[in-house]
């Protein structure tokens, strides 16, 4: 057996289409992979988690018909504006065309070139001609997001492929019982994870939203009687799946641990003493220091869920 670092997944997919005979009625078949990928950056090239040997990248390939390659094209457009609003990233768009040296007819170029061009149009975001940067096999839409320093990075991409269909031999059966060779569209959204994670971290400064956030909730008791009680907040946000801790040191103040939990970024902190523990409430506070008062431990677990089921950046503000 021979073993070798993968740099790419595509080649990978297109032996798993040509395992069997397909037909029209199958496409398009859409595939995702999460492996490890390897490229061999020059030592000067890498940087941190923005530029790696080895990276996490969600590769996608989608084998379609000529006549679905429009609404595919729009359908991959709608879904990186969806993440992207998510994540709370701007982003710019880049019409790669065909550089050179480059693989395939000029006239299959132009055709890829006028069907991308033309999801630009209808998608109805600005976006900028890119002469000569396409890939040698198709061109490419290249979407960039910036980071907090204002430096650009390429993150999503959509590229046209009609050489390795022609490489792999790939076909399948129209609806006429014809041959056909399918069009091959390589997408990412995320584009490398560790770069994303990267840019994320560098954005939020450390103040993660709550619905990303490693350090979503502290319970702080006052005084050893309200430990147990704690224990029992905690248990109840873990159980419903909050990232939650109590700071149950002895040696620090209320107002140390209150400190200790802001500068942990926690996004919420519920300090529990005798008066909570008898009414089945919590205190809560924001790690910004805002005090919202007195509140049933059911009521926080409930609104705490909807503003990270909402995905809401300021889950603080909108408490």
């Amino acid at each position: 057996d021979v073993y070798a670092l993968k740099p790419m997944n595509c080649p990978a997919h297109c032996v798993m289409f040509e395992q069997r005979r397909r037909s029209w009625r199958e496409l398009p078949v859409r595939w995702a992979d999460f492996g490890a990928l390897h490229r061999d950056e020059t030592s000067g090239a890498l940087s941190g988690l923005t530029r790696l040997r080895r990276f996490t990248q969600d590769d996608a390939h989608i084998f379609c018909t000529p006549q679905q390659l429009e609404e595919e094209v729009r359908g991959c457009l709608h879904f990186l504006r969806s993440v992207y609003s998510v994540l709370g990233f701007s982003f710019r768009l880049l019409l790669s065309t065909r550089p050179d040296p480059c693989l395939g007819e000029p006239a299959l170029w132009d055709t890829a070139e006028r069907e991308l061009q033309k999801s630009l149009e209808e998608f109805g975001q600005p976006w900028q001609l890119n002469p000569g940067d396409g890939a040698f096999y198709g061109p490419k839409i290249d979407i960039q997001i910036k980071d907090a320093i204002g430096r650009y990075h390429q993150c999503a991409t959509i590229q046209l492929d009609f050489q390795l269909p022609i490489r792999f031999n790939l076909r399948y059966t129209g609806a006429d019982g014809a041959e056909e060779r399918p069009v091959l569209i390589h997408r990412a959204v995320l584009g490398s994870l560790e770069r994303m994670i990267a840019i994320l971290a560098e954005n939020c400064g450390g103040r993660w939203p709550l619905w990303l956030s490693p350090a979503q909730v502290m319970v702080i008791p006052v005084g050893g009687d309200t430990e147990e009680y704690a224990q029992q907040v905690v248990t109840q946000f873990r159980e419903a799946g909050f990232m939650v801790e109590a700071d149950l040191d002895h040696s620090a103040t209320l107002n140390r641990k209150i400190r200790n939990a802001q500068l942990g970024q926690y996004n919420f902190i519920l300090v529990v003493g005798e008066r909570e523990r008898g009414s089945g409430s919590v205190s809560v506070r924001t790690r910004g220091g805002r005090q919202l008062g007195q509140h049933s431990v059911s009521s926080v677990l409930q609104r705490l869920s909807e503003l990270r089921a909402s995905r809401t950046a300021a889950a603080e503000d909108e408490y």
